[in-house]
């Protein structure tokens, strides 16, 4: 709730700054290259705003990074109590590890799959679903900083074949991602069989001091796992997950593979 009031403060700012600045929603939009009918969505609530509009809107009104700076922290107030340790780590890390069995990792969705895996809470409000995929884009700008850091993320196959009709576009989205030099992605073949990492997704990051901290999800959201005995237990079961992944190239000749049998964009 925080946060969604948060968005609307920015909203009502938007519309006023524009006023101030003797420009209608036409002229916005010429100004900062969206339709009128973009500017109308997002002062009306109808589209998110993101960081995108956010930047180019500071930029035309000469308001110092105010709304980036504005929506930045209302994502924050977004994001449940039990991420933020999470969220803090995954931004300050120098190495960071993904598994998952089943779906495609955060870091690496498309806005249409992460929106897809949003709803599965049937119950939770559109508008505070396009917030947390806003949020789970912005959080993707880690792998575009000047000096990223190194990332390897193990998937089983079992979450590449998932029939939808996202998955060609998620898929094409992977394997860009997994060219980049600091982005390592290893596929568990489905002939793997029973391993280690069916219990569950983990993540794991290296903080510059060398320390490192994990973090479990779970059904009813995810805990950090920040102790020398938690942090000890999920690297060796990092290692087993990694050790039946294929390794770079034949995981991304594999995505590659069952990418096409999804069918065109």
């Amino acid at each position: 709730m925080e946060g969604e009031q948060s968005v609307d403060l920015i909203r009502v700012q938007l519309r006023k700054q524009r006023a101030l600045a003797g420009m209608n929603q036409e002229e916005f939009g010429k100004r900062t290259n969206y339709s009128a009918s973009t500017v109308s969505a997002v002062e009306t609530g109808t589209r998110p705003v993101d960081l995108p509009y956010a930047r180019r809107a500071d930029e035309i009104l000469e308001t110092g990074g105010l709304f980036e700076s504005l929506l930045r922290t209302a994502q924050q107030d977004a994001q449940p109590a039990w991420f933020m340790p999470w969220l803090k780590a995954e931004r300050a890390a120098k190495q960071l590890r993904y598994f998952n069995p089943t779906l495609i990792p955060g870091l690496f969705q498309t806005e249409n799959y992460a929106r897809t895996v949003l709803r599965f809470d049937d119950t939770c409000p559109e508008q505070e679903i396009e917030q947390q995929v806003a949020a789970r884009m912005e959080r993707q700008e880690i792998l575009r900083r000047e000096r990223p850091p190194q990332i390897f993320a193990v998937i089983d196959e079992a979450a590449l074949r998932r029939a939808n009709a996202i998955m060609a576009e998620q898929l094409a989205h992977l394997v860009r991602e997994a060219e980049l030099p600091h982005v390592h992605i290893h596929i568990i073949p489905a002939r793997a069989g029973l391993h280690v990492g069916l219990d569950g997704p983990l993540l794991l990051a290296m903080l510059p001091d060398g320390t490192w901290i994990g973090h479990l999800d779970s059904q009813l959201g995810g805990e950090s796992a920040d102790t020398d005995e938690k942090v000890i237990k999920l690297l060796g079961r990092w290692e087993g997950v990694r050790t039946v992944a294929l390794p770079e190239d034949l995981s991304l000749d594999l995505i590659k593979e069952v990418e096409s049998q999804h069918g065109p964009q």
